[in-house]
């Protein structure tokens, strides 16, 4: 794909040393990457090494057409230090910079970590993510593990992706045309039926080519379960991510399969933002030292599951956490091993080299200076793939009569997920609709509102694609920031709980990754990032219209159906009393956005500075 040198070429490794050929009795010296010459002219023989092209994403989301705003581009370190913007992601350009990758590369295979879909926008969400499978087997996916959001609608819906046929409830859209299914197998092989033991779907796959032989095995987070509503998980049980891969690594290996590559729906937090930069790698980009596998700049779950993972497994391509990297972290053996996230909604693409030695049936791993995995930017420079066009193109015509209609208007953008922490002007705008929505007598009562991060999806963009005017926001953008159609609760919880639950934002399963909630108008207290766990909730700071919090008092608390069944580590709002069942958190968002703006009057970005926060 067109781009800087830093970008656009695919940096391939020299696997180095010598092996006895046992048919020839020669020896065989650094081969060229892909190299299916040389020995195989002279003898009539293939060479003993292939390079093997892995191309992989993750997090995809659903995300069809170009996210906006900052949810739609991804930061580039510059030699001087600075951070260059570049607008990437949609399939279009995603289906064409893989099927550049491929050329010339006659062992390529291409594979996903998870989260295709769920929390989608409205045009794949609508239609309950057919169109995303669709776009999946038309840019030659092979192979995914499932993530947490492919149980968003239940085991039922995700059977359902796998082996097709129309929805249940909603029937076929399109007259005469049966939804297939997905043309590359999700694989599962943590998650087990709870009464018969069995796993939900295949556990492994093996990548087959020209004698070749490539196994993958698909796990989820093993805290499925506690980021996903309980109706989404229900009868199913999700085990240990180390022990799962390394149980079916054994399976594999004795089927003769000696190349493994694990596919992981659970991620890190590099130490930088920027997509070039190299977790082993001291420097901005490509170019600096290795460090020769430390894997130093990376933090978070993965580092501890890339540890203990069997070396037999030859490469991690993880997701979750919506980052870039590209590391070497040392398995059990202490030899260095690629991990690597290709960050989210399809923005880039990582291309790994496996070198694949014949003889031995695995992945030869030796130490180089140039990265093994790099991560390239999806631009929007290139030229689009046109069957993705036509897809979304004719998906977008079935959308049009729910997607175009006009729900508010805003004076500017308001920026949402990938806003800087801890709190963003569109989650105020959130949790004030929310709080709107409940608070009057006989719906519900309440007193405050309080919103999941995670659960803000994107940003609102000033000008957005398509055809409605500036500052318009529509249908189907308010969905793809708020897609999962929550029910709004309302639960009694005294002071004292409500300070246990901001406490669990950087607490407890939360604490290396803190999660903020949002808050609505009226609440206000001081984070002190300076202390550790619960101390970072400074007990005095919090007030509630000027108020300080009394931990006596019982408070009436809105909250979506997520957040009020303990979602996200948030184990207090479990005890919640008098639940009252609201309107969706969809409907409270285009309702506020309906009532409080219009295009003489367009809502204006909030300040968001309900939190203090203390470096």
């Amino acid at each position: 794909m067109p781009a800087t040198p830093q970008r656009g070429r695919t940096l391939r490794r020299l696997t180095i040393g010598a092996a006895v050929l046992a048919a020839a009795g020669l020896t065989a010296a650094a081969l060229p990457a892909g190299a299916d010459t040389g020995h195989a002219a002279r003898t009539g023989h293939p060479d003993r090494t292939v390079d093997v092209q892995l191309l992989s994403f993750n997090d995809f989301h659903g995300n069809l057409e170009p996210p906006q705003g900052s949810s739609g581009t991804v930061e580039e370190a510059q030699p001087d230090g600075s951070k260059k913007s570049i607008p990437a992601g949609g399939v279009e350009y995603l289906a064409q910079s893989l099927r550049t990758a491929r050329k010339g590369h006659p062992y390529s295979v291409t594979a996903a970590a998870g989260d295709l879909v769920g929390a989608s926008p409205l045009l794949s969400g609508l239609f309950h993510d057919e169109p995303t499978i669709e776009a999946m087997n038309k840019l030659g996916l092979d192979v995914t593990s499932v993530g947490n959001h492919e149980f968003d609608e239940g085991r039922t819906e995700l059977t359902r992706l796998q082996t097709g046929g129309c929805h249940p409830k909603d029937g076929c859209y399109e007259k005469g045309k049966k939804f297939r299914g997905a043309g590359f197998p999700y694989l599962a092989a943590n998650v087990t039926d709870a009464k018969t033991g069995k796993p939900l779907l295949k556990p492994y796959t093996v990548w087959k080519h020209k004698g070749v032989r490539i196994g993958f095995i698909g796990v989820t987070l093993e805290g499925t379960p506690d980021i996903v509503s309980a109706n989404g998980v229900k009868g199913l049980k999700f085990h240990d991510e180390v022990a799962t891969i390394n149980k079916y690594a054994k399976v594999l290996n004795r089927q003769g399969v000696k190349s493994i590559v694990a596919l992981i729906h659970e991620g890190g937090l590099p130490a930088s933002t920027s997509y070039n930069y190299h977790c082993d790698s001291p420097g901005p980009g490509w170019g600096s030292p290795q460090a020769s596998g430390s894997g130093g700049g990376i933090s978070g779950p993965i580092t501890d599951i890339a540890k203990h993972v069997t070396p037999a497994v030859d490469a991690l391509v993880t997701g979750h956490t919506h980052q870039a990297y590209s590391c070497t972290i040392p398995d059990p053996s202490g030899r260095p091993r690629t991990v690597t996230s290709a960050a989210s909604y399809g923005k880039l693409y990582t291309d790994t080299t496996l070198t694949y030695d014949r003889r031995t049936r695995d992945i030869v791993r030796t130490s180089v200076k140039a990265p093994g995995a790099v991560n390239h930017v999806v631009d929007r420079t290139q030229p689009k793939a046109a069957d993705m066009t036509s897809l979304i193109t004719r998906w977008n015509k079935l959308a049009a009569p729910v997607a175009a209609r006009p729900v508010g208007h805003i004076s500017a953008d308001i920026a949402g997920r990938g806003a800087a922490a801890p709190e963003s002007p569109l989650g105020d705008v959130i949790s004030d609709a929310q709080l709107e929505a409940t608070k009057a007598d006989g719906k519900g009562g309440a007193q405050l509102a309080l919103m999941n991060p995670g659960g803000v999806r994107s940003g609102l963009a000033f000008k957005a694609s398509g055809s409605e005017g500036d500052g318009v926001v529509t249908y189907g953008e308010a969905f793809t920031v708020q897609p999962f159609t929550n029910m709004m609760n309302v639960v009694d919880l005294t002071g004292a709980q409500l300070l246990t639950a901001l406490q669990q934002q950087v607490s407890g399963p939360n604490e290396a990754s803190p999660k903020i909630l949002q808050v609505s108008k009226g609440l206000t207290y001081t984070l002190d990032l300076t202390k550790s766990g619960a101390a970072r909730i400074v007990k005095d700071s919090v007030k509630l219209d000027g108020a300080a919090l009394d931990p006596a008092k019982t408070y009436r608390v809105a909250m979506n159906e997520f957040l009020a069944g303990g979602g996200d580590g948030f184990a207090a709002f479990k005890d919640g009393k008098n639940k009252y069942v609201g309107p969706s958190d969809l409907e409270a968002f285009t309702g506020y956005l309906t009532a409080h703006s219009s295009a003489d009057s367009p809502l204006t970005p909030p300040k968001a500075d309900r939190i203090t926060v203390v470096k």
